[in-house]
C-alpha cells in the first residue's frame, strides 16, 4: 500500500537530486526554499512511500494563496518518478489530487520534463529513449488537462531548449559550434578578453548588465534581492551550485593586440609596389587598406571607452545553475557598449567548458522558442542559442488537474479579463490625466 506523506527536508533532497529517472533543480529542495522567500509559495516536499517506508516517489508541490481561502499548486518540472510506470504514476496523481483537494486546491499544474521531440545541430531527429505519446496518454488518463502545444513563453517553463550532452569529447562539442561562433570566440580570445567565476559580491556586476540586456527589451524581470537570495540558497547545499561567470575586457591589452595587427597591415602595405600595380595588386591594396581604416577606427574608439569607462569593463555576465547532473544557463546580462568584441560567446564557451570539468553531462541553454517564423522578435534568441550546435528540445508542456472545475473557470478564465479590463482603464486615465497635462 503506498502513502503520500510530507517526508524529511534532507531526504527529499537526497531522493530527487540522485534519482535516475528525474532530476531537475526546479525539484530541489532549494527551489522550494527559494520559491517560499521570493515567490510567495508555501513549498510540500512530499513522498510516495511503500510498506518498508522507502521513497519510491516525490515530488516538490508550490501552493499559491487565491482569495476566500482557495489555493492552486504548482509541480515544477512534474513528479519524480519512472513516467514509464503507468499504475505508479496514476497512484501518484491519485495522492497529490487527494492532498490539495484538503487544502482547498482549485488545480494542481504540471510541466514534466518529459520530452517530446530532439533534433541534433544537423537538423536530424534524434531517438528517444521514452516514448513520448505512451507518456501523454498516461499523464492524460490519469485526469489532467494538456493546456495545448505553446510556441513561445507562454507557460511556466519553457516548452523548447536547447541541450548540449557534455558527455562528448571537447573537440567534438566544440565542432558542432557554427562557423561564425568559433570566429567570434576567437576574436574575443584574440582580444585578449577573459572570464572569471564571481562570488555573492559580483551580482552588483551581474545585476548591472541584467537592467542594461532588459531595458533594451523594454521589461525589467526582477529586482537585485532575488539574484542575491537565490544565489545564496543554491550554494548552501552541496547538490546544487550558482556560478556567476564574468566576461571581461582589459582594454589595454586590447588596444596592444589591436597595434599589432595594424603594424602588420602597415608591414603589408609597405611591400606592395605603386606603380603599375596589376588588377589582383590593386584589389589587395583597397582591402589592406580597408583593414588599416579598420584598425585605427577601432582603437580610437577603445581608447574613448577607456577614458569614460576605465580599463577594466566586464561586458557580460552569466548565471548558471548546476545541480545533479545537469547544467543550467538560468540569466544572461549583457553591456551596451563594445559587442562587437563577442565577450558574450566567449563567456558562453568558457562555462560550458567549466561545467564539463565540473562533470556534468546535460548542458541546458533554458529556453527557446518553438515558432520559427521570420516575424517573430525573439527568432534571434534562438538564432544565437543555436549556435552553440546542441540539441533542440520540445517537451510535452502543461498539465492541469481540474478539482474544481467552477472554480477553475472563474479563476483562469474570467479573473484575467476582469484584470485586463482594470488594466485598459487604468492605461485610459493615465492617458487622459497626461493630455490635461499637455
Amino acid at each position: 500500500m503506498l502513502k503520500l506523506i510530507n517526508i524529511d527536508k534532507n531526504e527529499y533532497n537526497k531522493f530527487v537530486s540522485n534519482n535516475k529517472y528525474k532530476s531537475h533543480f526546479l525539484q530541489s529542495l532549494q527551489w522550494g526554499e527559494f520559491s517560499k522567500l521570493e515567490k510567495g509559495y508555501t513549498p510540500y516536499y512530499m513522498g510516495l512511500i511503500d510498506e518498508n517506508n522507502n521513497i519510491v516517489a516525490s515530488c516538490l508541490l508550490l501552493q499559491k494563496q487565491l482569495p476566500f481561502y482557495y489555493t492552486y499548486f504548482y509541480c515544477p518540472r512534474g513528479f519524480v518518478l519512472d513516467y514509464n510506470k503507468d499504475d505508479l504514476f496514476k497512484t501518484m496523481t491519485k495522492e497529490v489530487v487527494k492532498f490539495c483537494k484538503e487544502k482547498k486546491g482549485i488545480f494542481v499544474k504540471i510541466d514534466p520534463d518529459i520530452i517530446r521531440k530532439s533534433t541534433n545541430y544537423e537538423e536530424k531527429e534524434n531517438k528517444l529513449k521514452q516514448n513520448p505519446d505512451k507518456i501523454f496518454n498516461t499523464i492524460k488518463q490519469a485526469g489532467f488537462t494538456h493546456l495545448g502545444w505553446t510556441q513561445n513563453f507562454e507557460t511556466m517553463q519553457p516548452r523548447f531548449t536547447f541541450r548540449i550532452d557534455l558527455k562528448q569529447d571537447i573537440n567534438e562539442i566544440e565542432s558542432h559550434f557554427s562557423k561564425t561562433t568559433k570566429q567570434r570566440i576567437n576574436k574575443a580570445q584574440k582580444l585578449d578578453c577573459y572570464v572569471e567565476i564571481g562570488n555573492q559580491k559580483d551580482i552588483d556586476e551581474f545585476y548591472n548588465l541584467m537592467m542594461l540586456t532588459e531595458n533594451r527589451k523594454g521589461f525589467v524581470a526582477h529586482n537585485k534581492e532575488y539574484y542575491e537570495k537565490l544565489y545564496e540558497i543554491l550554494n548552501k547545499n552541496n547538490t546544487s551550485k550558482a556560478k556567476l561567470f564574468l566576461g571581461k575586457i582589459n582594454i589595454n591589452n586590447s588596444i596592444k593586440s589591436l597595434e599589432k595587427d595594424l603594424k602588420k597591415v602597415k608591414d603589408q602595405l609597405s611591400l606592395i609596389p605603386f606603380d603599375n600595380l596589376s588588377k589582383s595588386s590593386k584589389i589587395k591594396l583597397n582591402e589592406l587598406k580597408k583593414q588599416k581604416d579598420n584598425i585605427e577606427k577601432e582603437i580610437s574608439k577603445f581608447k574613448e571607452i577607456q577614458k569614460e569607462k576605465g580599463n577594466i569593463i566586464t561586458l557580460s555576465a552569466h548565471f548558471i545553475v548546476e545541480y545533479s547532473n545537469k547544467a543550467w544557463v538560468l540569466y544572461a546580462g549583457n553591456h551596451n557598449i563594445l559587442q562587437e568584441t563577442y565577450v558574450n560567446y566567449l563567456t558562453y564557451y568558457e562555462h560550458l567548458k567549466t561545467c564539463k570539468e565540473d562533470n556534468i553531462e546535460i548542458y541546458d541553454q533554458f529556453g527557446t522558442i518553438g515558432d520559427l517564423s521570420k516575424d517573430n522578435p525573439l527568432l534571434g534568441l534562438h538564432e544565437f542559442k543555436k549556435k552553440f550546435g546542441g540539441d533542440y528540445i520540445e517537451f510535452l508542456g502543461e498539465f492541469d488537474y481540474k478539482i474544481n472545475r467552477i472554480m477553475y473557470f472563474i479563476f483562469t478564465k474570467l479573473v484575467p479579463i476582469y484584470r485586463k479590463i482594470i488594466r485598459n482603464k487604468s492605461k485610459k486615465e493615465l492617458d487622459n490625466e497626461v493630455s490635461k497635462i499637455k
